[in-house]
């Protein structure tokens, strides 16, 4: 075969000239990395007047039953015991867990509700924090979603998508908001676990997806190192660790310039930001001057590591450094079976350190533009799954309908939006998609939704995806 020698030179010019195949891969790609690891320009998207300035995302991780908590209706203790009819379920998909069941008996809840407040709404006698702060609260009793299963579920109403890999909604406001504190993450995230049954939890829930990978949610741990390997290795002054970083960060720079890599970028940025954690994180988390009165507050769990009351109030100082998004994930609502031995478990651990959260927040004057949001990835069965005993009984998992509630951060106080039907099966009023919430958090916060999007695979991702979506303006204040 004859080759061009002027071609076989002009390949080899090319490739000696730094370009390579991989950048000239790169440079013909139109994914989004490169995109995504500029800086965005916000007057593309940040074109609503905000009302919050940050999110705190009080995540109830399995499902937590909505007919036990808000949507309660009297009706309910006359169906108890009664087969669900047809023509409510209307066909609905199940899972494997009650798909092979020949009876669907109805289950009232096993414990009392009372109105609280001047919107008079029902609330569990389990929760009664919270019962005594509805009048701060919207509550969405009719969000719906299509998944039936916790992993696709808990994908979908933290990404936008049941398909794994997208971002999240804490790296998109990360991406498109940056921080109010350039030596704290933007976006955090804290687990804690009650009793019983517990779903799973992977990092790609607050993973970074396309978006460049300074975006993705750091997990803060409890105890003493909230970050793992945070602090210097014995031997090591921070002023070794400033030399060692910077001699890195022009290695690394260098050989930006040479791949035109994103990551590395990425990596120099992440490399400074844990730098500068190592004073500002054991600062931002110590509670040894915060008032007593403030501690007693949060209740009993409140210096108790791996509490989700621990964590709220650590939730409140990262708000009040400037960390804009914070998700606290609470294991252990998947109440398949006992359901209400567990429900009393999980409010115990819960409903005292909600209601401080937001009282904490209202006297620091910190509610009015910080979110709180209030829910999990579905709710539960008004039918029993499995054997329905006097004292005893689980639910199955249900998306058609379940609630959330919202605080401060621009929304309506002592409001309720959304009805279901007396089995709190189906909605009969102003339904609201999961997507729908996210596109109205963005919203508050300044966003418009379809605007805020990165080229990725020849499309424009975004958050809230191609489909239409809306923001639910009727519970804005």
């Amino acid at each position: 075969m004859n080759i061009d020698n002027n071609f076989m030179a002009n390949r080899r010019s090319v490739l000696k000239g730094g370009i390579g195949l991989g950048s000239m891969a790169l440079a013909g790609m139109m994914g989004s990395e490169a995109q995504a690891a500029g800086k965005p320009n916000p007057k593309d998207y940040m074109t609503i007047k905000p009302k919050a300035k940050r999110v705190i995302y009080l995540f109830m991780a399995g499902g937590p039953s909505h007919i036990d908590t808000f949507d309660y209706h009297p009706e309910m203790r006359k169906l108890h015991g009664t087969e669900l009819p047809d023509s409510v379920r209307n066909g609905q998909r199940l899972t494997g867990m009650t798909s092979g069941q020949k009876s669907f008996p109805c289950v009232a809840p096993m414990h009392g509700f009372k109105k609280h407040g001047e919107m008079q709404t029902w609330v569990s006698d389990l929760m009664p924090h919270t019962a005594k702060m509805v009048d701060d609260l919207t509550i969405i009793k009719s969000m719906n979603t299509e998944a039936v299963n916790h992993d696709p579920a808990i994908t979908y109403i933290n990404t936008g998508s049941q398909i794994v890999g997208h971002p999240s909604l804490g790296s998109w406001l990360s991406y498109g908001m940056g921080s109010e504190n350039k030596d704290l993450p933007s976006y955090v995230t804290m687990i804690s676990k009650g009793v019983g049954q517990t779903q799973a939890l992977y990092s790609r829930l607050w993973g970074s997806g396309a978006l460049s990978a300074k975006h993705a949610g750091v997990n803060f741990r409890s105890g003493k190192n909230a970050v793992l390997y945070l602090e210097n290795p014995k031997g090591i002054t921070r002023g070794n660790r400033r030399k060692m970083l910077d001699v890195l960060g022009d290695v690394n720079r260098s050989h930006y310039q040479n791949v035109r890599d994103p990551e590395i970028e990425a990596r120099i940025s992440q490399y400074e930001m844990a730098y500068r954690m190592q004073s500002s994180v054991p600062d931002t988390l110590d509670l040894d001057n915060e008032p007593q009165h403030v501690l007693d507050m949060y209740g009993p769990d409140v210096l108790k590591p791996n509490t989700f009351a621990n964590n709220c109030i650590r939730a409140r100082k990262m708000a009040e450094s400037g960390v804009r998004y914070i998700q606290l994930f609470h294991r252990a609502w998947d109440h398949h079976g006992n359901l209400p031995k567990g429900m009393r478990s999980q409010c115990k651990m819960t409903d005292q350190p909600c209601y401080a959260l937001i009282q904490d927040l209202k006297q620091r004057g910190l509610l009015e533009d910080t979110l709180v949001v209030w829910g999990g990835e579905f709710g539960r069965t008004i039918y029993s799954q499995g054997t329905l005993t006097k004292d005893n009984h689980g639910r199955d998992h249900h998306g058609r309908a379940f609630t959330y509630w919202m605080a401060g951060g621009g929304v309506k106080k002592g409001f309720e939006y959304g009805k279901t039907d007396e089995y709190s099966y189906n909605i009969l009023e102003n339904p609201v998609h999961i997507v729908d919430l996210s596109a109205t958090i963005m919203h508050l916060l300044g966003i418009d939704h379809e605007r805020l999007s990165i080229k990725h695979q020849g499309l424009d991702l975004r958050m809230t995806g191609v489909e239409p979506r809306k923001v639910i303006k009727d519970i804005i204040a």
